[in-house]
C-alpha cells in the first residue's frame, strides 16, 4: 500500500490557484526578472492539477495558461490592438489545458501502479516533468510553426540554472525545472514518509543539479564587432518618408567611422530602402563599409520575381555587405511571424476579422537559404528576430560552423514592454546554450553583446543612438546541448508520454484483474 497522500484542492480553490499561478510565472521573467518565481509557478498548477477529472484539470490548466500569456505577451497588443493577443493566448492556453489533462492523470494512475515511497518521490515526478516538456515541445512547432515563447526555461537566463542550458538546451532546462519542483510537491504530499528522508531527496537532488558546472567554452580568436543600433522610427505604423531608416543608421554609425571593426552590424530593417532595387541604398551600404574598412551586415526587406510570372515575392533579409562588390551573402527569415508577417489562409481568417487582416498587407515569403556568413574567414551565424526562439535554427547555425551569433531585431512595435528585455534573456540563454557570443543588435533596443558565459559584454540603452564596437571571443566549440539537439526533447517528452501510457495500460489490466475476480468470487458463492 503506497503512503496516503494529501487531499486535493477542491476546484473553486483550484481555479483561484490557477489563476495566480500565471502572474507569478511571468514573474520569474524579465523584465520584474524573479527567477524564482517560476518555480513558485509551476508548484501552484501542479498542486492545482492534482486530484482533478479530466474536465477539471482542463480548466484549471486552460485558466492557468490564459492568466499567465495574456500577461507575459501584453506586448503583442501594442501592434494590432488586444483581439490578436488575446486569440494567441487562448490558443496557448488551450495547449496548457489538454497537457494539464495529461498531468492529472499521470497524478491519478502513477501511484496505483508504482506504488512504493521511491516511485513517488522520483518516477512519478519524472512523467509529469516529460509531459509539461512534451506539450511546451508541441506549442512550440504547430500550428503555423508555433509559438515558442513562454517556455518556463526562458526564465532562467541569469539564475543558478543558467549554466545547464550548455548541457541540456532549453527542454532540457524546462525538463530539469519541472522535476525539481514535482519532487517538493511529492515529498509535501506524502505525510508518512519519513519526513528527514523527503528533505534530503528534495535538498540534495536540487545541490547535486547546482553544482554542476557550466560546458567549458574556450575562446579560439576574437572578432571586433561594431553593433549599431539607429533609434530610427521602425513600427510598421510609424509614420516616417521613405529613407528615414537608413538615414537613423547612417547617423547613429558616423560617430564611430575610422574606428577599427572587422564587421559592422545594423538590425533588422536597417535600411528601408532596398540596395537591389535603388542606387541610393547601394551607395549608402558602400560608404559605410568603405568608411568602417569592413563588411556590413543589414536587415533590408528584399523582393525576387515571382516564378511563372508570379507577383513579386517579399522576403525579410539580412545581407552580408561590401563596398565594390554587393552582395557577398543573404539569408531569407525561414519563420516569418504569422499574422504580424504575412497571414496564413489569409482567406479563412479574414472573414472573422477583415479589419484587422487587411492591416497585413505585405506577405513575407520564408527563406530557403542557410543560416551562416563567412566574414573574411569567420563563420556569422544570423538570424533575425523570433528567429532567436527557434531551437532548430540556432542549432543548424553553430553545425554549419558559426563561431559568432548575429541576433539582428526591430522591436519597435512593441514600444517600451517586456518584450524586448525578454527576447534579449533568450539571446543570452543561446549564448550559454550554444557557447558563442550573441550580438543582439536591435533598431530601438534592447540591444547587447553577450559573451559564451552569458554575462554582458557591452548594452545600448533602449530608444538611444549608439553603438557597441568591442572584440568579441570566438568560439567553435560543440555544446553537449548542440551535439544532442533535439534527441533532448525527444527523450524527455518519451519519459512523460511512454510512461503515462504504460500507466494507464496497468491501470486498465489491473481493474480487469480485479473485475474478473469479483465475477468469479460471486459465482462460487
Amino acid at each position: 500500500m503506497h503512503p496516503p497522500a494529501r487531499r486535493a484542492l477542491p476546484l473553486w480553490a483550484a481555479v483561484l490557484v490557477a489563476l495566480s499561478a500565471g502572474p507569478v510565472l511571468d514573474a520569474g521573467f524579465p523584465d520584474r526578472d524573479w527567477w524564482p518565481a517560476t518555480f513558485v509557478g509551476i508548484g501552484l498548477v501542479l498542486a492545482a492539477l492534482i486530484g482533478r477529472s479530466a474536465w477539471g484539470s482542463f480548466l484549471v490548466g486552460f485558466l492557468a495558461g490564459l492568466s499567465f500569456y495574456l500577461v507575459h505577451i501584453e506586448w503583442a497588443s501594442l501592434f494590432l490592438g488586444p483581439l490578436p493577443m488575446v486569440a494567441l493566448s487562448t490558443l496557448e492556453a488551450l495547449f496548457f489545458g489538454v497537457g494539464a489533462v495529461a498531468i492529472t492523470l499521470a497524478y491519478r494512475w502513477v501511484p496505483r501502479v508504482w506504488r512504493s515511497t521511491a516511485a513517488r518521490l522520483l518516477f512519478l515526478p519524472l512523467i509529469v516533468a516529460g509531459l509539461w516538456t512534451a506539450r511546451e515541445a508541441i506549442a512550440s512547432v504547430w500550428p503555423y510553426g508555433g509559438f515558442a515563447w513562454g517556455r518556463v526555461a526562458l526564465s532562467q537566463s541569469e539564475s543558478p540554472f543558467a549554466a545547464l542550458f550548455g548541457w541540456i538546451g532549453v527542454s532540457g532546462v524546462s525538463f530539469v525545472m519541472v522535476y525539481l519542483v514535482a519532487v517538493v510537491v511529492e515529498c509535501l504530499r506524502l505525510r508518512t514518509a519519513d519526513r528527514a528522508v523527503r528533505g534530503a531527496v528534495a535538498v540534495g537532488l536540487a545541490a547535486v543539479i547546482l553544482a554542476i558546472p557550466a560546458f567549458p567554452v574556450i575562446a579560439e580568436g576574437s572578432m571586433r564587432v561594431a553593433a549599431v543600433q539607429g533609434n530610427g522610427k521602425a513600427g510598421y505604423f510609424d509614420q516616417r518618408e521613405r529613407g528615414d531608416l537608413l538615414q537613423s543608421q547612417l547617423d547613429a554609425t558616423y560617430p564611430i567611422i575610422g574606428e577599427d571593426a572587422d564587421v559592422v552590424v545594423w538590425p533588422e530593417g536597417g535600411t528601408d530602402i532596398s540596395p537591389y532595387d535603388f542606387a541610393y541604398g547601394a551607395e549608402v551600404l558602400d560608404y559605410v563599409s568603405t568608411a568602417m574598412d569592413a563588411p556590413l551586415v543589414t536587415g533590408a526587406i528584399t523582393t525576387r520575381e515571382g516564378e511563372n510570372g508570379a507577383d513579386d515575392t517579399y522576403y525579410n533579409t539580412s545581407l552580408l555587405w561590401k563596398a565594390g562588390e554587393g552582395a557577398l551573402d543573404f539569408y531569407d527569415k525561414k519563420h516569418p511571424v504569422p499574422f504580424g508577417e504575412y497571414v496564413p489562409d489569409r482567406s479563412f481568417w479574414r472573414q472573422f476579422a477583415p479589419d484587422l487582416i487587411d492591416l497585413i498587407g505585405r506577405e513575407y515569403t520564408p527563406g530557403t537559404t542557410d543560416d551562416v556568413f563567412d566574414i573574411d574567414g569567420v563563420i556569422a551565424g544570423v538570424n533575425i528576430c523570433f528567429d532567436i526562439v527557434d531551437d532548430q535554427i540556432l542549432t543548424d547555425s553553430v553545425e554549419q560552423g558559426a563561431q559568432i551569433i548575429f541576433a539582428q531585431s526591430n522591436n519597435a512595435d512593441f514600444g517600451q514592454t517586456d518584450e524586448s528585455v525578454q527576447q534579449l534573456a533568450i539571446a543570452r540563454v543561446r549564448a550559454i546554450e550554444l557557447g558563442r557570443t550573441v550580438v543582439n543588435i536591435s533598431t530601438v533596443g534592447t540591444s547587447a553583446i553577450i559573451a559564451p558565459d552569458g554575462s554582458t559584454i557591452d548594452r545600448l540603452p533602449t530608444y538611444t543612438a549608439g553603438a557597441m564596437v568591442e572584440d568579441v571571443p570566438l568560439s567553435s566549440v560543440t555544446t553537449p546541448a548542440v551535439l544532442l539537439g533535439r534527441q533532448i526533447e525527444w527523450l524527455v517528452s518519451g519519459i512523460g508520454v511512454l510512461g503515462l501510457v504504460l500507466a494507464g495500460i496497468l491501470v486498465r489490466q489491473s481493474s480487469r484483474a480485479r473485475s474478473t475476480s469479483r465475477t468469479r468470487g460471486t459465482g462460487r458463492g
